[in-house]
């Protein structure tokens, strides 16, 4: 499986503050309830127009619901050691 292209984990934390259910978030979002579920379980990607819909929907931007970047810096600073 491809790496998701958003972070369950963010946006579930997303949808719980903006006090809205899988379902509620859904419908805003213009997707079906299954496909939201597949979204926060991470079994399934989203698309970039689906990630701005949601972003949408929960008032974020989209980067708001993107894995965090790895942290490069230590890996650099374990190679020069």
């Amino acid at each position: 499986m491809a790496h998701p292209t958003q972070d369950p984990q963010r946006l579930r934390r997303r949808r719980i503050e903006a006090g809205l259910n899988q379902g509620e978030l859904a419908e805003k979002a213009g997707i079906s309830e299954s496909y939201m579920s597949c979204l926060a379980l991470g079994t399934r990607n989203a698309s970039p127009r689906v990630l701005q819909r949601l972003a949408k929907a929960l008032n974020c931007d989209v980067s708001d619901l993107m894995p965090p970047e790895p942290d490069t810096t230590a890996d650099a600073q374990a190679g020069a050691a």
